[in-house]
């Protein structure tokens, strides 16, 4: 099921309306295409994959949370004390400490400048950098800031509203995102 849901989502890609948002009430075009956890490796190859398909028309930019949060702690001169950190403090205090906002994750990440009806954005490790950086703040701050389609690849569950990360974890409702394949 899962590959078939996945070649169906490789049609779209090519598809103008999808390219520059058209149909969606004047919304970013943010997608959600939620999966099993089980299905990570599939997904994941799916889109490396994808990533170097000669036939799609639009431009594929990966943008990988995990990878990106990584970058920043590098980039802040912090990532080998990381693990050390997480030993002596609360939990929840180094949450607070490790918070970072969109932009120098973008920054990392290395995103260049989009072009609606041009490029697409999938966002990838979600699963990865949980707890530290949560989906529905991504979407809700690339909402403001993309006006490009996005589509999270989500391990976990999306009803239309509300985001499940690992069919367990309620990481609070989005419901300004579209599902994308049934």
């Amino acid at each position: 099921m899962i590959k078939e849901r996945l070649e169906s989502l490789k049609g779209k890609l090519s598809n103008q309306d999808f390219l520059n948002n058209r149909g969606l009430s004047n919304e970013v075009g943010i997608h959600v295409f939620p999966y099993d956890t089980k299905e990570e490796m599939v997904v994941k190859d799916f889109i490396r994959r994808l990533k170097n398909d000669p036939n799609i028309d639009s431009n594929l930019v990966e943008f990988n949370l995990y990878k990106a949060f990584l970058k920043v702690l590098e980039n802040d001169g912090i990532l080998d004390d990381v693990a050390e950190v997480e030993r002596e403090i609360d939990h929840e205090e180094l949450l607070d400490q490790l918070s970072t906002e969109l932009e120098p994750l973008m920054e990392a990440a290395e995103i260049p400048e989009l072009e609606l009806g041009k490029d697409v954005l999938l966002l990838t490790g979600i699963g990865d950098v949980f707890p530290f950086v949560r989906a529905h703040y991504v979407l809700n701050a690339l909402q403001e800031v993309v006006d490009v389609p996005v589509i999270a690849f989500y391990p976990g569950e999306y009803n239309g509203r509300d985001l499940k990360l690992f069919g367990k974890i309620d990481d609070k409702n989005y419901y300004r995102a579209f599902s994308l394949v049934k």
